[in-house]
């Protein structure tokens, strides 16, 4: 991908909120990405859409995503609502739709702690997993960096632990983008979601959030049971990522109920 991105044009109001969607803060939200070969995620891709491939070392690369946090005042974005706190992490690969030109990404799935998931496994038949989802965390809040950021899932679907760091001075090193703004805008902003829903139907929601301030951090460990068993990103690989983005909390809108396209 030479094209060069700028957040001048995907940034945009908030669309209003209305029915069913939802308001949340996500806290300790990292994005952990892997490069690697687009052959290993062939088969998950429908036909229409294009892996969103860039050039790394004079070769195409698939982009991978890890993301977990915790959803903190999930609630009603409309109504006077409870408030829930869950911790969550999605999987994803980045795409293009090619029935609108749109940077998007593919949802392998997300594992959610927390007993509301059977509203989105059930009700919308997201592919969403339970899990038990721990984090323990240490924020230096005068210098604004993570000290200690560990992950553990405890899951049959998923098993995760990542453990990260932050060091004052970590310059943001993104390969493959012609600039940072480029991949920023790729790695943090893509704002539509597809996924095979558990019937096997296409399935998409969108979400909507302002310019995040992600810094960037450092992979101290990590083991993502999924990418193994998948075949998607080796245990080896997962010790080298592409890239680790880290905010102590930001606000998404999520626009609900998720669509079937087919």
């Amino acid at each position: 991908m030479r094209q060069k991105l700028t957040f001048s044009d995907v940034l945009h109001d908030r669309p209003q909120p209305s029915g069913m969607d939802v308001l949340c803060k996500l806290q300790h939200f990292a994005i952990i990405t892997y490069a690697v070969d687009p052959a290993r995620f062939s088969r998950l891709i429908p036909d229409r859409f294009q892996l969103d491939t860039v050039d790394i070392d004079g070769r195409p690369k698939a982009l991978l995503s890890v993301v977990p946090f915790i959803d903190v005042d999930f609630t009603s974005a409309v109504y006077p609502f409870p408030k829930f706190t869950m911790g969550q992490t999605n999987y994803r690969i980045y795409i293009i739709d090619t029935e609108t030109g749109e940077r998007c990404v593919w949802f392998l799935g997300t594992t959610l702690d927390s007993w509301t998931l059977m509203v989105p496994r059930h009700a919308w038949n997201l592919p969403w997993y339970d899990g038990r989802v721990r984090f323990d965390c240490e924020f230096d809040d005068r210098d604004g960096l993570y000290r200690r950021y560990e992950m553990t899932t405890e899951a049959q679907w998923a098993p995760a632990s990542v453990r990260l760091t932050q060091e004052k001075g970590d310059a943001f090193q993104l390969e493959g983008f012609p600039d940072t703004e480029s991949g920023l805008v790729y790695l943090t902003h893509p704002l539509a979601g597809f996924y095979h829903r558990r019937d096997g139907k296409l399935g998409t929601y969108r979400v909507w959030h302002d310019r995040l301030n992600v810094q960037s951090g450092r992979l101290l460990s990590a083991d993502f049971g999924l990418l193994s068993r998948e075949e998607l990103v080796t245990h080896d690989e997962q010790q080298q990522p592409h890239s680790v983005l880290i905010e102590p909390v930001n606000e998404f809108t999520i626009y609900l109920p998720p669509k079937v396209l087919a």
